[in-house]
Parts: C-alpha cells; structure tokens; sequence
C-alpha cells in the first residue's frame, strides 16, 4: 500500500489503462462463497482481472481473464463500481461484474496465479489485499446477487436510409454492423439469454443471428418492435409479458421505438435511453425490482 500512495503522487499519463475482472460467487445467496486469486508476483489476494486487449470489449475482456485466471465459466450480474488507480505511472480503470460461477475447467495462466481458494465473505475481507477491493465486496451484498437480465439492444449498422431502394424492412447490416452483430454474440455469451425477440426488420434478426446460431435458439420475431408497426400501448403489453416471464432476454430494436421500452423497464433509470447502433442496455431485475441499468456499446 506504501507504494500506491508513492505512485498517487506521481504525474499521470494520460493514456487510459483498461482492464477487467469479476467478483465470483456461488453457494447460497444468503452465504456465499467468493472465488479469491493468489499472485506470486506480488504475494497478494485479489479479484480476477486483467488487461484488455486492443479493441477487446470490456465484458469479453472480464470473461476471457476470469476464465485464464480461475479456469471458471460464469453469468454475469451486475455491475459493481470501477476501480481506479495509478499504475507506473498511468491511470487504471478495472470494470468488475458480479458473477456467478457455473462450471470449471483448467486454469490458463498459471503463471500469473498459483492459487484459487474460495472463502466466506468475512474472510474474504480479511484475506484481500487492498481497500478497494474490499469495497467491491461490500458493493456486492448491497444488492441481490441473483438478477435476471434484460438485454435492449439497437440493432448494428445498416448503411443509408436514403440510399435503400427497397423496402426499409428489407435493408440489411452493412460491414460494421456485421462486425458489431459478431461482438454482440460473443459478449450475450456473459448473460446467457435464453431468450431472444427482435423486430420484425431484418437489420434487427440479423443482429441476433450470430448469437442465434451458436447456442441453437430461434429469433422470435415482433412486428409490434418495428419503426411500421410500433403501437404505444400495445407494444408496452408486449414488453410487460416478456418481464413478467422472469426470463434471461434480448429485446432487439431500433431507435425510434426502444428508448420508451428502456424507460419502461428500468423504471426511467437509464439516465437518457439513446443507444448507438450496436449498442445495447441491461436491466437487471430482481422479481419487479429493477436493481440497476448499465449502457454499452460495441
């Protein structure tokens, strides 16, 4: 700790450091148990994390090094507050999830840790090494650690408007958002939906499909959640019957029709319900509490 005080002392560069990790639990909600990591390097306890790779996107970072560090598979929760620091010099910022663990395999980098032990959350706070990820400790039993995702997400880019010959509902991703639609799957694979709903445009279902096909799940399509056939109140019943299943979703959308779905669900929370094309929204819900609203983009 005496020398991250030397290091908070020193002129900061300005290029960002990104990493991720996540808080892994299992067990009872009522006592669980989190998965704790031992670095020889530095002879501490901490969290999972690592440094993201260029162009990696943060939540496929968090699961690619939680899955090197711990040999675990997870389903993300929520998002606890990042982490901030000083590192040679330069500013770190650590995103972490709460996660819950479902399976095991070998660990990858055995180099950077030599041990994973799980301990009760008292313990855990008096094993870890630093504050601050004390702090993700208490952030994580401030809320429930089980929430079902749901996931609104504008569908990728999908060239002009104006320059589309044909029917709007027919216009297809371009590159980039084909590209994005690839991202997206990989980054869905942390919540695990089991359900998927777009509109009925095919900018929308082909946003999905690469999720789609990797897991063997069907694209249930909605006119009620395309620009034509949005209908205020009934496309809110729509919406109401998907929360109301209790089931992880993808809801995919477009611009003009998701930002009063958004607000619906997160309870205005979202603080603005623009979302970039690619972008996505989850809300996390416990029963008919919302327990938080998290923005990306891809």
């Amino acid at each position: 700790m005496a020398d991250s005080g030397r290091l908070q002392m020193m002129e900061p560069r300005t290029d960002l450091v990104r990493a991720a990790g996540a808080v892994i639990w299992r067990g009872a909600e009522t006592a669980p148990e989190v998965a704790l990591v031992h670095r020889p390097k530095y002879d501490d306890w901490t969290f999972p994390k690592g440094k993201l790779k260029p162009g990696e996107h943060v939540i496929n970072g968090a699961l690619r090094e939680v899955n090197e560090e711990t040999g675990l598979s997870i389903v993300l929760g929520r998002a606890l507050p990042p982490i901030h620091y000083l590192k040679d010099g330069r500013l770190k910022r650590v995103d972490y999830w709460a996660a819950r663990a479902v399976g095991e395999g070998p660990i990858i980098s055995w180099d950077e840790v030599d041990s994973v032990r799980w301990f009760p959350i008292d313990e855990a706070r008096r094993r870890l090494s630093y504050e601050w990820d004390a702090g993700l400790l208490r952030a994580l039993t401030a809320a429930p650690l089980t929430t079902v995702p749901f996931i609104f997400v504008r569908h990728g880019q999908a060239g002009s408007r104006q320059e589309w010959r044909g029917d709007d509902e027919r216009r297809p991703l371009d590159p980039i958002g084909q590209v994005q639609a690839q991202i997206l799957a990989e980054v869905l694979q942390g919540y695990r939906p089991s359900l998927l709903v777009s509109s009925s445009s095919k900018r929308c279902s082909q946003t999905l499909k690469p999720y789609a096909a990797q897991h063997g799940l069907e694209i249930r399509k909605e006119r009620l959640l395309s620009e034509p056939g949005y209908d205020a109140r009934q496309t809110l019943r729509l919406l109401r019957e998907l929360l109301d299943s209790g089931e992880p979703t993808v809801l995919c959308g477009h611009g003009k029709v998701l930002p009063e779905l958004l607000d619906a669900a997160g309870e205005q929370r979202v603080g603005g319900t623009h979302l970039r094309k690619g972008g996505f929204a989850v809300v996390h819900r416990a029963g008919d509490r919302v327990i938080s609203v998290e923005r990306y983009v891809t």
